[in-house]
């Protein structure tokens, strides 16, 4: 999908190089490369050189031409081809080549040198690694990884508008499977209806999606644990099938864990529902410009041990969303840093029963100077099918 540039996006990139010292950014991270230049690659192979001052510089697999021609916010674009009959080596040690060359007039060069992991390409989902040459290969550089985080954690009207599509997309699909799970369905088929709307009705959603790719975990009554595969278990009636579900959009994501219940809800889980959400809640109008994001942590999970699961949950609370599904800032007790206007969180309590079963809410929160916005138009708790 073609967008305008995100110049506040960028100029605040910029702003943080110059308060670095830094020249010049090189970044091969697919979510970084979209970050900075819209352009989300097939492969994960391609590169950026984004400098402080100038036009970036885009490293494109060949066959990407035309997506990079409609999507990149770049003129300046050099292709490498994927298979060359003179050059046995892998594509990764062009896009090395063609990087060290569009770097090689700026002095500090800063690099994801402290990148464990990286968000997936648009193919199939298979993260293309670094080599070693990749970090030794551009002289003394600095870890960007850090300043791009900062960026990144706070966005700007254009990324909330596609993070609200991918919202939109994930609650379409929910109301999909609210109309057609049953009791005896197998989570995995559940699974497979919520995935298979998102990628049928997601694509080309309101003219806006180029391609929209979901990704799911559902269980059912005792299959609810903290982590745990999706299997051929069969849907409970009066118990809740949790769905753990993230929409990509276009490289934008959002990361929800959703309830329905088909027929009466059992006592108990009415009981946890009640205690969980009172939790939520609280976190939900904790969440505010200034508030701490250590604190955020401790207030959720002390209301979680309150209602006699302590030292639970096992996953995080809260995190940041954006260009990944999973990204800065993260609420720990033990770290630091505070909420902002701009971020976008995933706040997500949840509490396990021993032998299995539970419940986990979750929804993504734009922080306003009014508070926490709820994205998804999906309802919290466990929703009756």
């Amino acid at each position: 999908m073609s967008w305008p540039q995100d110049h506040a996006k960028l100029d605040r990139v910029r702003s943080l190089m110059d308060e670095r010292g830094l020249d010049a950014l090189v970044v091969r991270a697919p979510d970084n490369v979209l970050y900075l230049t819209n352009f989300w690659g097939m492969k994960g192979y391609d590169a950026c050189v984004f400098p402080r001052d100038g036009e970036p510089a885009l490293i494109c697999l060949e066959a990407s031409e035309e997506d990079a021609s409609r999507m990149a916010w770049t003129d300046d674009v050099r292709l490498f081809s994927g298979y060359d009959a003179s050059d046995p080596r892998p594509p990764t040690a062009r896009v090395l080549e063609l990087a060290r060359e569009a770097a090689s007039d700026f002095r500090r060069v800063g690099l994801e040198l402290s990148l464990g992991t990286q968000a997936a390409d648009r193919m199939v989902g298979e993260p293309t690694t670094f080599t070693a040459d990749w970090f030794t290969r551009f002289g003394d550089v600095e870890d960007a990884t850090p300043l791009l985080a900062a960026a990144r954690a706070v966005k700007t009207e254009q990324e909330v508008e596609r993070l609200r599509l991918a919202n939109d997309i994930a609650a379409a699909a929910m109301e999909h499977c609210k109309l057609i799970v049953e009791p005896g369905m197998s989570e995995a088929q559940v699974a497979a209806e919520w995935e298979g709307f998102v990628h049928r009705e997601g694509t080309g959603w309101e003219g806006k999606v180029d391609l929209a790719l979901g990704f799911s975990l559902v269980w059912s009554g005792a299959g609810i644990k903290t982590f745990t595969a999706t299997t051929s278990r069969p849907v409970v009636e009066g118990e809740p099938t949790l769905f753990e579900i993230w929409v990509c959009a276009d490289g934008y994501w959002c990361d929800h864990t959703k309830n329905l219940v088909v027929g009466q809800l059992t006592q108990q889980y009415r009981d946890l529902e009640a205690g969980l959400m009172h939790v939520y809640e609280d976190a939900i109008d904790f969440a505010r410009p200034g508030a701490s994001l250590a604190e955020l942590d401790r207030r959720i999970r002390a209301g979680i041990a309150a209602m006699g699961f302590p030292g639970q949950p096992s996953h995080p609370i809260c995190h940041g969303v954006g260009a990944r599904a999973h990204e800065p800032p993260y609420a720990h007790q033990a770290g630091g840093g505070e909420i902002a206007a701009g971020m976008v969180l995933a706040i997500e309590p949840g509490c396990y029963i021993e032998g299995g079963g539970g419940l986990r809410v979750e929804d993504n929160f734009l922080i306003t100077d009014a508070g926490a916005e709820k994205l998804s138009p999906f309802p919290d708790g466990i929703v009756r099918a």
